[in-house]
C-alpha cells in the first residue's frame, strides 16, 4: 500500500489519548535524584553493593541504549513534520519525560562505583557519535515501532529488576520507576496503532513490516549479540521474555487474528504475522522445556 500517514479523522482519538497521557504522568510526577540512594550514602559511604556481573551487564545495556534519546526524537521529529498536532506534541513530551532514564542509571552505576566508569564513558561516547535513525518508512510504522521499542523496555527493566531485587533493592526501586514511565508511553502509541487499525484494517501491512524485523535501538552497540546471548543464558532478559512479554501481548491487543484486511497485500501480511507469531510461539514452548529438563 501507499505510504501510510495517520488517519486525519483520528485526530481528536489522538488529542484524547495524549490528554489521558498528561495526566497520568502529572500524577506520578518524579524527578530521578529521588530514585538515588543519597540518604543512604550519607549514612554509609560503603552501603550500596557491587553488582554481579550479569546484573551489570543488564543495567549497562539498558543505559546505554537509553543514550540514542537524541536521534530517536530526531527521526520521530523528522517523520511527524507537518503531521497532526496531538503526535508532534506528544514527541516533545515524551522525550522530556525520557531524558531523566540515562541520567538515572548512569549516576545510579557512578555513586556505586559498578563496572569500568571510563569504559563505559567511551562506549557512550561511541554509541551517541555513531547516530541511529528509527527504521520506520511512514508516520504508522513510526507509532507501530515505537509502541513495541517501548514496551520492549519496560520488559527489560521489570526482568533486571527482578535479577538485581537481591543485590540491591534500591536499584531494583528505581528500574521499576523507569519501567512505570515506559508503560505510559507505550499505552499512548499502542492505543494509537489499535484506532488506526480499527478504521483500516489495510494497515496490516505496515505493521507486519515492523514486527517481522523489530530491533531495539541498542542493537547497534558493540558487542550486542553478545550482551543479549549472555543475558539470555542468564535467564534476565532472552527470545521467551519477547515473545510473551511483547509480541503476544501486542498480538492480543491489536486483535491481529481478528483483522478483516481488504487489499491483497494486507491479508498475506497477516498471514506472514500469524506464522511469525507461531513459529515464535513454538520456539518459546521449545526452549521452556529445554530449561526444565535435568542435567
Amino acid at each position: 500500500m501507499s505510504t501510510a500517514h495517520l488517519i486525519p479523522s483520528l485526530e481528536p482519538k489522538l488529542r484524547e489519548l495524549y490528554d489521558r497521557h498528561k495526566a497520568r504522568a502529572a500524577a506520578v510526577d518524579w524527578a530521578y535524584s529521588e530514585y538515588l540512594p543519597l540518604d543512604e550514602l550519607r549514612a554509609d559511604p560503603q552501603c550500596l553493593p557491587r553488582l554481579s556481573a550479569a546484573t551489570y551487564l543488564a543495567v549497562e545495556t539498558a543505559l546505554l541504549t537509553e543514550v540514542n534519546l537524541p536521534w530517536f526524537t530526531a527521526g520521530l521529529d523528522r517523520v511527524y513534520r507537518g503531521s497532526l498536532s496531538p503526535m508532534r506534541e506528544f514527541i516533545h513530551e515524551w522525550t522530556s519525560e525520557e531524558d531523566q532514564h540515562a541520567l538515572l542509571l548512569e549516576t545510579y552505576l557512578l555513586l556505586g562505583d559498578n563496572g569500568d566508569r571510563r569504559e563505559r564513558a567511551r562506549l557512550r561516547k561511541l554509541i551517541v557519535r555513531q547516530g541511529w535513525h528509527p527504521p520506520v518508512e511512514d508516520q504508522f510504522q513510526a507509532i507501530a515501532y515505537t509502541a513495541m521499542q517501548e514496551l520492549a523496555t519496560q520488559a527489560f527493566y521489570l526482568r533486571t529488576a527482578v535479577a538485581c531485587a537481591r543485590e540491591d533493592p534500591l536499584l531494583a526501586r528505581a528500574l521499576r520507576r523507569l519501567a512505570r514511565d515506559e508503560v505510559l508511553h507505550m499505552a499512548f502509541y499502542r492505543d494509537a496503532v489499535k484506532a488506526h487499525l480499527e478504521v483500516e484494517p489495510n494497515y496490516a501491512e505496515p505493521l507486519a513490516r515492523v514486527m517481522l524485523t523489530f530491533g531495539m535501538p541498542g542493537a547497534t552497540m558493540p558487542d550486542y549479540a553478545r550482551r543479549a546471548a549472555l543475558l539470555a543464558q542468564e535467564g534476565i532478559y532472552g527470545p521467551e521474555h519477547y515473545f510473551s512479554l511483547v509480541v503476544d501481548k501486542l498480538w492480543n491487543e491489536w486483535d491481529l487474528a481478528g483483522l478483516h484486511p481488504t487489499a491483497t497485500e494486507a491479508r498475506a501480511a497477516q498471514r506472514r504475522l500469524t506464522e511469525y507469531h507461531v513459529r515464535l510461539g513454538r520456539l518459546t514452548a521449545r526452549r521452556a522445556m529445554r530449561s526444565k529438563a535435568p542435567a
